[in-house]
């Protein structure tokens, strides 16, 4: 049994052959996709954050949207750039939002990725302490993140308070109790895997990791997610945690899917550079008839490895075409997998 969902990058393009022409209609659309896929049965809603790009950028008003209007499925990211954020404001947004949609946020952070502009966060005014790169300030905001959100006091109260305070040290507000238990991290290597391990946050492993061993990708992810599990299991932690993939799967069941995905060129990993030094596995897509579907995904050591697999949609082919992707996997080849 695995829970499956989509991710949504949110395009959007104000070309004529996009479905998805605004930011406006990018909001909109995917509420209205959330709410199809807990129609169809599926389990989770999840959006990916970029910013200076025509995608989705602020997630907790789409968070609260989608949570109001869906009841079941869960809400989440995958991921939010740390760089970029203010922990203590950020919080507040988590909280809020988690609380609107009956706590069923599944926050996906991370350091982020390759940006549109160059240090980004510089303009949102952040910058690294001496001694310190890009990627150390996410994971120190995180880990601000993350200590806020236990809920503990540790703010000195105001003597002659405006409206008057509970007794001790104030915590920030809204809380929402299990949040800090449904927080995960976006690794691309195994080291960051285990630092999230230690953390004690659940794992989101995309399509994209750094090429450790020149192994297949899915191998490679799949040795990942062990690691995970083993310093997961080596930090002593209570509970079970969570890991997720994220995979490109179309089964192609009537002409609009063979038109759209039906090329077969794209089963192929890619290696490329996501900056001068930083060598990196693109994992392959998978489009084929759902019997061909079953027996590919069956060989995909990684998906094996996951609870929760994650379906990337074309999001610009409009909420109804989305909504036949997911169901399609539901329905013809996720019950063959024994993920249903």
């Amino acid at each position: 049994m695995k829970k499956i969902g989509f991710l949504s990058f949110g395009h959007w393009s104000p070309s004529p052959q996009s479905g998805t022409r605004s930011a406006g209609d990018a909001l909109l659309q995917s509420i209205d996709l959330a709410v199809a896929a807990e129609e169809l049965g599926a389990d989770g809603a999840y959006f990916r954050i970029h910013h200076f790009a025509r995608q989705l950028a602020s997630p907790f008003p789409l968070l609260a949207a989608a949570g109001a209007k869906t009841s079941r499925i869960e809400i989440g990211t995958g991921v939010i750039d740390m760089r970029y954020e203010n922990p203590l404001y950020m919080a507040e947004d988590a909280g809020a939002a988690d609380l609107i949609a009956g706590g069923r946020l599944q926050l996906g952070i991370s350091r982020g990725s390759p940006e549109q502009v160059i240090d980004g966060w510089r303009y949102f005014g952040y910058q690294p302490q001496d001694g310190m790169s890009d990627a150390d300030m996410g994971r120190q905001h995180a880990e601000v993140f993350l200590d806020v959100i236990q809920g503990k006091g540790f703010a000195q109260p105001n003597p002659r308070p405006m409206f008057p305070n509970p007794p001790g040290l104030l915590r920030l507000e809204p809380y929402s109790e299990g949040l800090r238990e449904r927080i995960w991290w976006g690794s691309g290597s195994n080291a960051t895997a285990a630092w999230a391990a230690k953390l004690g946050v659940n794992l989101q492993s995309s399509t994209l990791k750094d090429d450790e061993t020149g192994q297949p990708f899915h191998v490679q992810q799949a040795e990942q997610i062990r690691l995970y599990r083993q310093a997961w299991k080596e930090a002593g932690h209570q509970r079970e945690p969570r890991v997720s993939v994220s995979r490109s799967i179309f089964a192609l069941v009537d002409e609009r899917d063979r038109a759209y995905f039906g090329r077969g060129n794209e089963g192929e990993d890619k290696i490329g550079f996501i900056d001068e030094n930083t060598r990196a596995i693109f994992g392959r897509s998978y489009a084929a008839e759902p019997d061909v579907l079953v027996k590919q995904l069956a060989e995909d050591e990684a998906i094996a490895e996951a609870d929760t697999l994650l379906l990337t949609v074309p999001n610009q082919l409009g909420v109804e075409y989305n909504a036949h992707v997911i169901e399609s996997i539901l329905k013809h080849v996720a019950p063959q997998l024994g993920w249903r």
